[in-house]
């Protein structure tokens, strides 16, 4: 008996094996991650494997889990097609839905071929599809990237027939997953309380996170999730996905679990409102989805987006970082050439690399006084700056900073030149009361005209000043009013090709000035996408800046961003809190102030001095170490966070208490990433002047070991309460 076993599993093997040249089978691998495509009987591409890499080679064709009982086919046809359309046999959501030129609503795709190539960093595998009855083909794109784990993909979709055709859905992937249990966390937004993290459990039926604001897209909720396999997602065990779109407009996530409790991932466009028409050999690109699996839970795979951004995908992603003094919140729209050349002299005296003048330089017929006219006008206001920009780049150099200044090129008050020299440059309804969000509208960067009109406002600051260091490019409206004057009888393409006329402008910035960052702003975080961020250095988290408030943004941003690409002001907002605890916040991600220094006293302008030395300093491990989230602000009354560097030699430990209740009882903080064989020194920085550390753990040294498994004793019951730790190798 027990040889007669033994012989049925050597045969099964054997029998494996010797089909697998005669099956088509696609891998897109990194070196903990296996996504396994196959090409069924019928002709069509499937899913048969996502998770886990899968050590043995040999073993790629023996998928078993899809096959139907006395059928010889190796997977489903029904449920798990990589690229599934609509009109046929399949039930549910698809990820391609044409209606022909002859009014045919189906499409059902075909595999012809597949190749793949050597990229920077990874492996790009390209996979043709193409209809069974009509001249409409599929290109699918993945780009692995093995060493930081994550997997790029998008679509391209064409066709050679004779008239166009409807596109109605169109999405970048779709993913596949089977297990008992399904657990999403979403990150929601609004003004000033970004990046909010809530979880549920997927149960049958679809569940959709969507955005149908086009310009401002991500003001409600932002374009990243993460997805528990069998439990909710933890930091350090588990199952977890975590997916985002590269997408500044309208996107759509939609996670599916049908009948059979499989459940189907769909990212993609938002097709709202945007029927897309297609010309014959018109190539319509999805946007760019980026996954990461982890069996480590949502640290390790928020470690592996960080690393392969850095790497690949944020401008300048391996490059240094400008500290900065914004003179927003103290000056707001009142202004001139003499408080801006003070201003100038206290970040030189913070010792910051930079002064950023925000809002409120230009605009003469219409002075932007404040946000209700001006927008759209670009030139300098006489009246407030009369030597214009060249006077300004000046005063910063003679004190010795650079200058960055601030510019929302997609947007226009009615109150402005611009406005009444082209009405129909704006996004507007014909024969409609115009609504106003915050006193202003979007202009149509469908058009070209005004594509060129935008990229003019950067080129003329840009070429006319090259001394000028830093823009701050900011989208405070949604788009209202939805109609293009420029698109006319093709308005199911508005919210599409403004995305695309936005990249266009932004491709030709980036062309043409590559050294200079830009900060992605959007009233806030309602701007904050890898494609953007393809032409921006870091994106504007929040223009809540309490820094209580802060903890709980940045941790849910820090989800799928590295602190590189998350900007971070200290500022006068929650003045209960002191200006070290404003200050300790800040400085986990990439710091700037935005606060008058004679608001501070002596003692917190020597602190901040000395907090912005020890951010010089440290920046290159607080902005490309690992970073590790040890205590969550969700979970308790306390946060902290730490960074290491990749040779384990240095790392640095933030700790924050918000509201510990009374005689609480307090937990060490175990760090994490360090090596367990090396010894360190404790030594807490960041003190206020004369102010001594309490810390135990102080100028003492322990081994790597000893800090993950036992920890610090570095949390208090003190209400805002911070601490910023410098651990180094001896």
């Amino acid at each position: 008996m027990k040889r007669l076993f033994i012989s049925l599993i050597v045969f099964c093997i054997f029998t494996c094996l010797s089909a697998y040249d005669a099956k088509k089978i696609i891998r897109i691998g990194t070196d903990q991650t296996d996504l396994v495509l196959q090409v069924a009987p019928n002709g069509r591409l499937y899913q048969v494997y996502l998770g886990d890499k899968l050590l043995h080679d040999k073993e790629l064709n023996c998928f078993f889990p899809y096959v139907k009982s006395g059928s010889d086919k190796s997977v489903s046809t029904r449920g798990w097609e990589v690229y599934a359309g609509s009109g046929a046999e399949d039930f549910f959501e698809p990820a391609v839905a044409i209606t022909h030129s002859d009014g045919n609503p189906s499409t059902v795709l075909q595999y012809v071929s597949s190749e793949q190539k050597s990229i920077k960093g990874g492996i790009e595998t390209v996979i043709r599809l193409k209809d069974s009855e009509y001249p409409v083909e599929v290109m699918l794109y993945y780009r692995a990237y093995p060493k930081e784990n994550v997997i790029k993909t998008w679509s391209e979709i064409k066709h050679q027939e004779k008239k166009t055709i409807i596109l109605w859905r169109y999405a970048s992937t779709m993913l596949y997953f089977s297990g008992n249990n399904y657990y999403l966390t979403e990150f929601s937004s609004d003004w000033a309380k970004e990046a909010q993290m809530n979880s549920q459990q997927l149960q049958f039926g679809k569940k959709i996170i969507d955005t149908k604001l086009g310009s401002r897209a991500a003001m409600h909720v932002h374009p990243f999730f993460e997805l528990g396999l069998e439990q909710p997602v933890q930091e350090t065990q588990g199952r977890v996905l975590v997916g985002t779109m590269g997408w500044t407009g309208n996107f759509r996530f939609t996670f599916e679990v049908d009948n059979a409790g499989n459940l189907r991932v769909i990212p993609a466009i938002n097709p709202y409102a945007s029927h897309y028409e297609l010309r014959p050999n018109e190539l319509f690109v999805t946007p760019e989805f980026i996954f990461t699996y982890s069996n480590k839970g949502t640290g390790q795979a928020s470690r592996n987006l960080h690393d392969w951004a850095r790497n690949y995908q944020l401008k300048d992603g391996c490059g240094s970082r400008l500290t900065l003094l914004n003179n927003w919140e103290n000056t707001c729209f009142d202004f001139n050439e003499s408080l801006l050349a003070d201003l100038m002299k206290e970040a030189n005296h913070l010792g910051v690399d930079m002064f950023l003048l925000d809002d409120g330089w230009f605009g003469n017929k219409y002075p932007r006084n404040s946000d209700t006219a001006g927008l759209g006008d670009w030139e300098v206001m006489k009246k407030k700056l009369p030597g214009g920009i060249p006077t300004l780049v000046e005063s910063a150099k003679k004190v010795g900073v650079k200058l960055g200044i601030w510019i929302e090129p997609e947007m226009v008050n009615p109150k402005s030149e611009l406005f009444e020299k082209h009405p129909e440059w704006v996004i507007s309804l014909p024969n409609r009361k115009l609504y106003y969000y915050r006193n202003q509208l979007v202009l149509d960067l469908s058009n070209p005209k005004v594509q060129d009109f935008v990229f003019g406002v950067v080129d003329c600051i840009l070429t006319n000043n090259p001394e000028v260091a830093y823009l701050k490019w900011d989208c405070n409206s949604p788009i209202t009013n939805i109609y293009s004057p420029y698109l006319k009888n093709k308005q199911g393409q508005l919210y599409i090709d403004y995305v695309r006329g936005i990249y266009r402008v932004l491709k030709r910035v980036k062309e043409k000035y590559p050294e200079v960052p830009m900060m992605l702003c959007s009233g806030g975080g309602a701007r904050c996408d890898y494609e953007a961020l393809k032409y921006f250095t870091e994106f504007w988290c929040s223009d809540n800046t309490d820094p209580i408030e802060r903890l709980f943004i940045q941790w849910g941003f820090s989800q799928v961003f590295p602190a590189k690409a998350m900007a971070a002001h200290v500022t006068s907002w929650n003045k209960n809190t002191s200006v070290k605890f404003r200050t300790d916040v800040a400085s986990m991600c990439k710091l700037g102030f935005d606060l008058g220094l004679k608001d501070l006293n002596n003692d917190e302008l020597v602190f901040c001095r000395q907090a912005v030395v020890n951010w010089t300093r440290l920046k290159g491990l607080i902005l490309d170490g690992q970073q590790y989230r040890l205590v969550s602000p969700y979970e308790g009354n306390h946060m902290s966070v730490m960074y290491v560097n990749q040779d384990k030699s240095k790392a640095i430990l933030f700790t924050y208490d918000i509201n510990p209740r009374f005689a609480e009882k307090l937990l060490p903080v175990k760090l994490q990433g360090l090596d367990s064989f090396k010894r360190y020194k404790i030594k807490e920085i960041n003190l206020m002047p004369n102010v001594s550390s309490d810390l135990i753990f102080d100028n003492q040294i322990y081994s790597g070991d000893y800090l993950m498994k036992v920890g610090i004793d570095a949390f208090t019951t003190n209400r805002a309460f911070s601490r910023v730790i410098e651990i180094t190798a001896e």
